[in-house]
Formats: structure tokens, sequence, C-alpha cells
């Protein structure tokens, strides 16, 4: 059935069956002080040049303050750090305080064991009904190691099997994705 109207519950559940992995996208103020939040809505943009997004909603009191500090890192979690996502996905609470942390070259928080982190300044803000869509600009790439992934699907935290399959694409499906096959993105 079309319809020009569709019912929020409804898109939020439909949505929940697309697995998503789970980030914390942090920076640090201007008075130095560090900030962040859980971020599902994250995602890779563009190889050339390198540029991510993630979407804050605009009732985040986190954001303004990333957007002022025009900066921003993105912290990928691992299947263990189901905890570091609950923190960091309430308000109030000193985050920072119950996670160990360094400073990337941006200034912004690296979280302590994540798969990996990127280091980005703002390029670009839009508009888009009740979030933002932030383009970075990609500066600095953190190591990366070989724990799995913490994911998040229909509205629960999930993972991977331990031994996954791994399976190339076919020649047909890699002109449709983003990344191309000698890359381990996909």
């Amino acid at each position: 059935m079309v319809t020009d109207s569709v019912d929020p519950r409804e898109f939020r559940q439909a949505l929940g069956h697309f697995c998503t992995g789970v980030t914390v996208v942090t920076a640090s103020s201007d008075t130095g002080e560090p900030v962040g939040f859980a971020c599902q809505s994250f995602a890779a943009l563009s190889l050339e040049p390198p540029l991510v997004l993630f979407c804050p909603g605009k009732n985040s009191r986190t954001w303004p303050i990333m957007e002022q500090a025009g900066h921003f890192c993105v912290n990928v979690l691992t299947e263990a750090q189901r905890d570091v996502s609950t923190v960091f996905g309430k308000g109030g609470a000193d985050k920072f305080a119950c996670v160990d942390w360094a400073v990337a070259p941006s200034g912004a928080p690296v979280l302590a064991n994540v798969l990996t982190w990127i280091d980005c300044s703002v390029e670009t803000v839009h508009d888009a009904g009740d979030h933002y869509v932030v383009v970075g600009r990609v500066r600095t790439l953190g190591p990366h190691h070989a724990e799995r992934p913490l994911l998040f699907y229909r509205g629960a935290y999930t993972g991977i099997e331990p031994q996954p399959v791994w399976e190339r694409p076919t020649a047909e499906l890699n002109d449709f994705l983003t990344w191309p096959l000698d890359d381990d993105w996909v």
C-alpha cells in the first residue's frame, strides 16, 4: 500500500531490520571538555576525497558543541563495548569518567580499545528532517584491530558469528558498491 504518510513506529520498525555498526562520535569543546554520543547513523561517503557522514538529532545537546569545535572523531566499537555504547547513549553524567581515552590529532577523544577511529573536520552540514547530515573530511585514521564489531539489529545489540564466512561480491556487484573489491570494506 502506498500512502503519502508513513507511521513513525512502522518506519522505525522497518529500519530496525537494517543492521548497523555502533560508533561513538566525540569532540572537544572550546574549553577542552570532551563530549560524545553513541551513533548508529554513520557511513562512508567518498574515497576521493575521503569523506564520512553521521546524522545527529536536532535535539542533541552535544552536536552544537561539535559543530562549533569544527572537528569530530568516530570511534568504532567492538562487540565487548556494549557498556560504552550504553553510557554514551544516555544524557547527563560525565560519560568520559567511565572510559579510558587519548586525544586524536584534532583534539577529539579517541576511546580505548575501539576497532578503529576516524578523525575528521566538519566539511558541511545539511538540514534533514529531525536530524542533520554532517559530512566530515577524514584527516587521520587510527589503527584497526581484529576484534568483532558491535552491531545493532531489531532494537538490540548483536554480533557476527565467531567464524564468519567472508564472500567476495561478484564483479557485477562491485560496480554497485562504494568500495572496490580489493578493499576490506566489503
